[in-house]
């Protein structure tokens, strides 16, 4: 991956505000933020404006690449899905504005028996699809986080999903914590699949089985895990990914710090894995 590709996912700091996260990002060396959108939606509610939100990551010189809230709601009652298709639409148009071109989603149905429903994986390409199509014109692509989701459980289904969808705003988010912790695997990277990646999200994971860990609480800074980044991001670079690298992390311990301090760690660590 290459430098000019990096970025940072505001979840992974705590902050006071939004102009707090963005100082500590620039300061860092990041170039590009993906956003929890509650975190532009709290700043919006205190009577700023969109044109506020670009003023100040013009300031840091930052540009947003996108951003996440919650699932996308596809086997729950009609009222809840046309409530929750409204609410993404709403977040791609947010996202949208402010020149973000993914928008990161899982599904609903956890507790479901899904043995009682047919073809379910039509059922979420639909669903995806469905909202997709309403969201074309913000120019926002519909990102399936595979694992976010209590069927979607591994890379391979995830691109499954944005194949059956047969949008071309529906992709893969390509995230290492979530490939160790489900039955995805390496010789699942081909080029055909890696052409339905439209996001990657970069992490480590603490020296412990996937079935026995935690997909965000034991996530650790890229080189302090046992995750071979090198071949995984190499393999999906190698099979025609050329979009961003956004870390993206879940842990105490940088949480812990100031924002500042967190970005730069996070921030160099990124370094061993780019070229040029």
């Amino acid at each position: 991956m290459k430098k000019s590709k990096l970025a940072i996912n505001s979840v992974s700091t705590r902050h006071a505000n939004l102009e707090e996260a963005l100082a500590a990002y620039s300061a860092a060396g990041f170039e590009y933020v993906e956003f929890v959108i509650p975190t532009v939606k709290e700043y919006l509610a205190t009577g700023k404006t969109v044109s506020d939100v670009r003023r100040l990551l013009d300031q840091y010189k930052l540009k947003c690449i996108g951003g996440f809230e919650t699932h996308l709601c596809v086997f729950s009652s009609p009222a809840e899905c046309a409530q929750n298709h409204d609410l993404h639409v709403a977040n791609a148009k947010l996202l949208g504005e402010l020149g973000g071109t993914g928008m990161v989603t899982g599904t609903d149905g956890w507790g479901m028996d899904f043995s009682k429903i047919e073809k379910p994986i039509e059922t979420i390409a639909a669903g995806f699809a469905s909202v997709a199509k309403r969201i074309e014109g913000t120019g926002v692509t519909l990102l399936m986080e595979f694992n976010w989701s209590p069927i979607v459980k591994s890379f391979r289904t995830g691109v499954e999903v944005a194949k059956k969808s047969k949008v071309k705003n529906v992709k893969v988010v390509f995230d290492p914590a979530h490939y160790h912790c489900t039955p995805s695997k390496f010789e699942q990277l081909t080029k055909e699949n890696v052409a339905f990646v439209g996001h990657v999200h970069v992490d480590d994971m603490r020296d412990i089985p996937g079935e026995l860990s935690n997909c965000n609480s034991d996530r650790v800074l890229p080189g302090k895990g046992c995750l071979d980044l090198k071949a995984l991001l190499g393999a999906v670079e190698k099979h025609g990914y050329r979009g961003f690298y956004s870390i993206e992390m879940f842990n105490e311990e940088l949480w812990a710090m100031p924002a500042a301090k967190a970005a730069k760690l996070m921030y160099k660590s990124l370094l061993p894995y780019c070229r040029g």
